[in-house]
């Protein structure tokens, strides 16, 4: 097969930290307040901006408590977990590895017992129907790890009595979320803003603060995953009181990049690209033999974190230790080629790629990509091929 001409501008495709916005250099930082402490009023005015912007970028209600935390969405999520859940029975959806682990944590280490777990394998989504009004929710939005995202909220009754923890870190600025279903959402300013790692946004909506307020869990709770003082909310976390130190420069980044998220048109926007990028690695997939998507229900696909299968009978045929070091081989000749950058499957998800294709991602980039994977294929194959005979 023929050497593709065209390489993508920007090889990196990898699913977090994601691309940097285009046009992004490290004088966008300039405005950065370092050496200085946190707690200061034009840094605490910063925190504040940041938390302000993504509220209204985002439409999230009035009355929604938006706040930073430390430790990326794994840190929000768990401070969530940990604070909140108990009071009532739980469901947990589980359909990949971060959605596992949340439920390994709710039950190995929280260790609490009235939970009930509705589970599918990566492609696929459990039966979300199941899900009952009257306990807690556990799910993420979009399941970074197998490209199998959730379509809609309507499967979340407005009259519920449990609240709903969504992990939805691959999901925000990607989708336009119905925040009146969601009563506790973290993300992280990794994902698709391109923001740098360590930070975890935490949303929560007016009932999420009555549980809070009422409800005190029978287990010690670290100082990070503490969101009362004397029984009430600690609202100054919501308003740019980091619980710990915050990296000031991560901050000035995250500023950047929701300027520039405003100056392209917003949400709106933001969507629209990831649509863009994705319909590329689509209309190359219906008219490739030898991939396919990993979610098997065109619904259910993620336009972000997408992730595809290899169905070339040849591939299917290796033993299962072998299609990692596969993977693997591709996805060096492509990184060798300064292509594409990153794009291996998550190491729990069954062999594949996983090509990120979230708003900081230009469209172009994608095209020129997809002419690559059908050549790196095609050698990786031919090398195994060489070695087997």
């Amino acid at each position: 097969m023929e050497k593709p001409s065209i390489k993508p501008k920007n090889p990196c495709f990898s699913s977090g930290p994601c691309s940097k916005r285009p046009g992004w250099s490290l004088e966008s930082l300039s405005g950065a307040l370092l050496g200085r402490s946190h707690r200061a009023g034009p840094l605490k005015k910063q925190l504040k901006e940041a938390i302000d912007k993504q509220k209204e970028i985002l439409g999230i209600p009035e009355d929604y408590y938006v706040g930073i935390l430390p430790a990326s969405d794994t840190g929000a999520f768990e401070c969530a977990l940990w604070s909140m859940l108990g009071a009532r029975d739980i469901d947990v959806f589980a359909w990949e590895s971060f959605s596992s682990d949340w439920l390994k944590d709710i039950t190995n280490e929280l260790k609490l017992e009235n939970v009930n777990t509705y589970k599918a394998d990566y492609g696929l989504l459990p039966d979300l129907s199941q899900a009952n009004p009257a306990n807690d929710i556990v799910f993420v939005w979009n399941g970074t790890t197998s490209g199998v995202r959730v379509p809609n909220g309507d499967w979340i009754s407005a009259d519920r009595e449990g609240l709903t923890f969504c992990d939805a870190t691959s999901a925000v600025f990607a989708y336009d979320l119905p925040w009146e279903m969601l009563d506790v959402t973290t993300w992280s300013w990794q994902k698709v803003l391109g923001g740098e790692a360590a930070h975890g946004m935490l949303v929560l909506s007016p009932k999420a603060v009555e549980r809070l307020e009422s409800y005190t869990p029978e287990r010690p709770l670290p100082k990070i995953f503490r969101l009362t003082k004397k029984g009430k909310l600690n609202t100054g976390i919501f308003e740019g009181a980091t619980i710990n130190t915050p990296s000031m420069l991560a901050v000035a980044d995250a500023l950047d990049a929701l300027n520039w998220v405003k100056n392209i048109g917003g949400l709106r926007t933001t969507i629209a690209r990831s649509e863009e990028n994705f319909k590329a690695i689509e209309n190359w997939v219906a008219k490739t033999s030898w991939v396919d998507f990993l979610a098997e229900v065109p619904e259910t696909r993620s336009t972000t974190s997408v992730c595809l299968k290899i169905v070339d009978s040849w591939f299917e045929e290796l033993a299962d230790e072998d299609k990692t070091p596969f993977i693997k081989s591709m996805c060096k000749i492509l990184d060798d080629e300064k292509v594409a950058y990153d794009i291996a499957g998550y190491r729990d998800a069954p062999a594949g790629l996983r090509i990120w294709c979230g708003a900081t991602i230009s469209g172009d980039d994608v095209e020129a990509l997809t002419p690559w994977l059908d050549w790196a294929y095609t050698m990786a194959k031919a090398q195994e091929q060489r070695k087997a005979a």
